[in-house]
């Protein structure tokens, strides 16, 4: 089994040639403290891009969103990417050997541990709150993907109560 460096690094290529296949221009940020792996430029607009290497069991594909930092091999702390740090997870499933782009409103403000894009319908039939991989598979760079298409998520009783009022 490859070590986890080199599991990132060839998510990273694949994730690359997907993107300029997709005709983005790429820049790659310099050093290691960066909350995302490239930069791809989509006709003059810039997207962060966090990088994830994952191994589907050909059903569904978990990608996780978040990172370790390690000291001594051991970790020291755990980052889990939001809106505010990163613009996409694109994630490379090795199984299926295509990659998949989620954007960063789906991470909400606070983050979350990880995703589950589906390969397969599910075994129940469930329908509701799933994520077809296929879906993922192209980035939409026209659209701000940190804003929230609406009518995903109702607004909160405190938001439409503030709005009412004025």
């Amino acid at each position: 089994m490859a070590s986890l460096k080199k599991k990132g690094d060839l998510a990273e290529l694949k994730v690359a040639a997907d993107l300029v296949a997709h005709g983005c221009r790429l820049s790659l940020p310099f050093g290691e403290d960066h909350d995302y792996d490239v930069v791809a430029d989509y006709e003059g607009r810039l997207h962060r891009i966090q990088v994830k290497y994952t191994r589907s069991d050909g059903r569904v594909i978990k990608v996780k969103c978040f990172s370790h930092s390690l000291t001594a091999g051991k970790v020291r702390s755990t980052k889990h990417y939001s809106a505010a740090m990163v613009d996409w997870i694109a994630a490379y499933d090795v199984t299926t050997d295509r990659c998949y782009y989620v954007p960063s409103w789906i991470l909400g403000a606070e983050g979350r541990s990880q995703l589950m894009l589906r390969l397969t319908p599910s075994r129940n039939g469930q329908l509701l709150r799933i994520r077809p991989a296929e879906d993922y598979l192209k980035p939409d760079f026209s659209l701000d993907p940190s804003m929230e298409p609406a009518g995903i998520e109702p607004a909160t009783f405190r938001m439409q109560t503030e709005r009412s009022a004025s």
